[in-house]
């Protein structure tokens, strides 16, 4: 694996690295971009020649140069290959658990809110699924990943909006509580992990950061069904769960759009 650090003098905003994020998108054999705006440089990792991603950097007319070039041959950092897929799968398990925990308990506590967080699970899971196929592959090959999870995601909002829409117009029974409550602090715990494990990792890629963007919202998710299985219990109503049902699916609609916008940069 090849190394070569570039300074780019005219790279100075978040405006330039999506320029260049959208110009090496393309091109073979790069399997990392690491940016240092306030430096002005950018690490590559590649199994190709510098010299053509130099010409490619060149093109945009950012004053660039290189700097350095060495053959690493063990990558340690998180964001390597072997250590994604490991941290990968580990939260793809975590999830899979999840969701068939929250659905099997959603059924049978009538809890719309357990049910949103548990397709969420199952989305978060392909988006897993999806990103191991990713890791070692091209940046496009990447970007292309983080397009079908948010395309997956909006679909799973837009159907759950509609099931809220149609149990607010129904006579649906009030939620249990207890189980929406008990389930959704074991929930928080595990989406905590995955977030700690995700954030930890620091990789700046896109099939990466969407994982990241979907386990941020798992945890507020989270908190919004605690908070509607309290309001269950204090109102004996059944209201509040389809209300934060409905907020659920508004925070997978806005992961969506985040990630659709990610995999364009």
């Amino acid at each position: 694996m090849n190394k070569t650090t570039f300074r780019i003098s005219k790279m100075d905003c978040p405006s330039e690295e999506s320029l260049i994020r959208l110009k090496l998108a393309g091109h073979p054999g790069i399997t990392s971009l690491t940016f240092d705006i306030p430096n002005r440089r950018l690490e590559v990792l590649h199994t190709n020649s510098a010299e053509a991603i130099f010409a490619e950097l060149d093109a945009l007319n950012l004053n660039t140069s290189i700097l350095e070039r060495k053959f690493v041959e063990h990558n340690d950092s998180l964001d390597n290959p072997a250590s994604q897929a490991k941290l990968l799968r580990q939260v793809l398990f975590i999830n899979l658990f999840f969701f068939i925990l929250e659905l099997i308990t959603g059924l049978f506590s009538r809890s719309l809110g357990l049910m949103a967080d548990s397709l969420d699970m199952l989305a978060d899971s392909f988006v897993y699924g999806l990103a191991l196929l990713a890791v070692g592959g091209s940046m496009l090959k990447k970007n292309r990943i983080a397009a079908i999870s948010g395309y997956f995601q909006l679909c799973l909002a837009l159907l759950g909006l509609f099931e809220v829409l149609r149990r607010f117009a129904g006579n649906s029974e009030s939620p249990n509580y207890t189980t929406m409550i008990a389930i959704s602090i074991f929930a928080l715990i595990g989406n905590s992990v995955c977030l700690f494990l995700l954030q930890k990792s620091k990789s700046s890629e896109a099939h990466m950061k969407a994982s990241m963007i979907f386990t941020s919202n798992d945890v507020i998710v989270n908190a919004g069904v605690i908070l509607a299985g309290i309001l269950v219990y204090l109102t004996e109503s059944r209201f509040p769960d389809l209300i934060i049902g409905g907020i659920v699916f508004v925070f997978v609609l806005q992961g969506a759009v985040r990630i659709l916008k990610l995999s364009t940069t």
